[in-house]
């Protein structure tokens, strides 16, 4: 009985000490399994992969009519995160295409970081991807000028455009700008487009983006 008791102790100790130091977003990540294991995920969809605005954006098929979407972005995600879970994010799907919505929260999380560690983070993902799916068309859509983190545009600026040369060299890839027509004529982010946050979209705002889009959707 005493080694019982013993054992048990262990393993609730073991529990409560995993629950402490359990990475972040492992539920998130831990939902989308449990998902997959009650509903097997379609082939030949739409793979989403990225942050919150994904995340929100919970009615994204009714901007694209007969396409289909499996959407893992998990709110508050970096591209760090996204290649910390690289694995259970694109092994267990066959997509017809991805498409990646990351990179802001990487600055907003540690602003002293530079474009150039976020660009090669992107790399990083970038190089995931093909591991898991060589010929699979992938399209990056720009990090947007998000009003409530103004500061930080210069950075999201210059990580765009790192980002846009290297997929414009690779094959089966692309890159979506949405950043020109978020903004007005004097380069300010439109911000009608945002929710009172001002960092996550409007209906109108997603409407942009399914339009910028909608050429690259295969």
């Amino acid at each position: 009985m005493k080694k019982l008791f013993t054992i048990l102790t262990f393993l609730i100790l073991s529990q409560a000490l995993f629950s402490q130091t359990k990475p972040a977003f492992w539920d998130d990540i831990e939902k989308f399994k449990k998902a997959d294991r009650e509903m097997r995920a379609p082939e030949d969809a739409i793979l989403l992969v990225g942050s919150s605005s994904f995340t929100m954006w919970k009615d994204v098929a009714d901007y694209f009519p007969g396409k289909t979407f499996i959407n893992r972005g998990f709110g508050g995600s970096s591209l760090f995160d996204l290649n910390f879970y690289s694995k259970e994010l694109l092994q267990p799907y066959k997509p017809s295409q991805i498409i990646i919505y990351c990179g802001e929260n990487d600055f907003a999380a540690n602003e002293n970081l530079k474009p150039r560690e976020v660009f090669n983070r992107f790399k990083h993902f970038y190089a995931e991807v093909r591991r898991y799916h060589p010929n699979v068309p992938v399209s990056y859509i720009s990090i947007k000028l998000s009003p409530s983190r103004k500061h930080l545009w210069p950075k999201f600026t210059a990580t765009n455009k790192m980002i846009r040369k290297f997929m414009e060299l690779k094959p089966n890839a692309a890159y979506i700008d949405i950043v020109k027509p978020m903004t007005n004529s004097n380069g300010e982010a439109r911000k009608e487009l945002f929710l009172d946050d001002q960092l996550h979209l409007t209906p109108e705002g997603y409407k942009i983006w399914a339009t910028q889009m909608a050429p690259h959707i295969k």
